[in-house]
């Protein structure tokens, strides 16, 4: 993170926000809020401006999400209306190209695969239910769904492509193979890990059960891997507490290869727990997000701060800085 001021504006929502995202090159800030809109802003350093407010959405917008730039000015939200929506811009111009309605019930959040994959877009929803859509090479959509957790799923995100120990990988040894995974929280206060079906594509397979928290789970999220030989996942809850989960290349490729017979037997394929602080936090963990190396975890929490967190050469982990302020960082840099 370099350093720098904090820019404040007024987004013209009117009513709650519920997410801002920016996009690949930071060129860009969409929001969205609860008066069922999404507004996209160019940025130019310490200025903005908007640029179009997106309509069409009947209930409020709980998320939105770039597509990686190869697929052009792309976007997508989800709502408490039961839709996704996915949005282009051509020629200067923002229009929804697709959207559909799969789920019965509100749609909390979504999230795009790595681009190496193509445009797939997962989504959770209250109605337990986790949908798959796929762009064809025509520009119409195919979804899949199914049930992902016996009550309500909250959260969504997509494991990096890249194989994890690859930076390592021995001279001469055969390529690492991408492999699509992506792991769902939900409202039975569990984390689950699901790898695609290699002999059947449109197939999903639940590799990892996760255990560890005592309430609703309301975010997750992968951190970005460059290659080395730990995978890492970070969940927050509504009992407080954020926990991150670490995954040895043994054990990922354990699962990989093991069946419905050893995910029985191993639910947990060699994930280990880790709390990221002894005492719970004040007040509801929202959300947490990863910085772009990620070796910085970003944590957002219902007492309106957010802190971050880095781990030390010891595998424990502290907050940068001290825990004083709404934006909790290190001296000179900037958030």
């Amino acid at each position: 993170m370099a350093t720098g001021a904090v820019t404040t504006f007024d987004t013209q929502h009117e009513d709650l926000i519920h997410d801002a995202q920016i996009d690949y090159y930071g060129k860009r800030l969409a929001t969205c809020s609860s008066d069922r809109t999404i507004k996209i802003y160019e940025i130019d350093g310490e200025n903005h401006r908007l640029i179009e407010t997106l309509r069409g959405h009947e209930g409020p917008v709980w998320q939105v999400a770039w597509a990686h730039p190869k697929y052009g000015n792309v976007l997508a939200s989800c709502s408490y209306d039961s839709k996704v929506a996915v949005w282009k811009e051509t020629n200067g111009a923002w229009a929804r190209v697709w959207e559909h309605s799969t789920h019965t019930a509100s749609v909390n959040s979504i999230s795009w695969a790595p681009h190496e994959f193509g445009l797939i877009l997962a989504a959770a929803s209250s109605d337990g239910k986790v949908s798959l859509s796929t762009c064809k090479e025509d520009g119409t959509w195919d979804t899949i769904s199914f049930q992902a957790h016996s009550i309500g799923c909250n959260s969504v995100t997509w494991a990096p492509s890249t194989t994890p120990g690859t930076l390592i990988q021995v001279s001469g040894s055969a390529p690492p193979s991408l492999q699509k995974r992506f792991a769902t929280a939900g409202c039975d206060n569990l984390i689950k890990i699901w790898r695609q079906d290699p002999s059947s594509p449109g197939s999903w397979i639940e590799e990892s059960t996760l255990e560890g928290h005592t309430d609703w789970v309301r975010d997750i999220a992968f951190a970005p891997n460059i290659g080395l030989p730990t995978t890492y996942l970070a969940s927050c809850s509504q009992d407080k507490t954020v926990v991150i989960w670490v995954q040895d290349p043994a054990s990922a490729a354990a699962a990989a290869a093991g069946g419905a017979q050893q995910q029985q037997q191993q639910p947990s394929h060699g994930w280990t727990k880790r709390v990221l602080k002894h005492d719970a936090f004040p007040d509801v963990v929202w959300r947490v997000s990863w910085s772009t190396s990620g070796n910085i975890l970003a944590v957002s929490c219902g007492d309106n701060k957010v802190t971050l967190w880095k781990e030390n050469l010891e595998g424990e982990w502290a907050v940068i800085g001290g825990e004083s302020g709404d934006i909790v960082g290190a001296p000179g840099q900037g958030q």
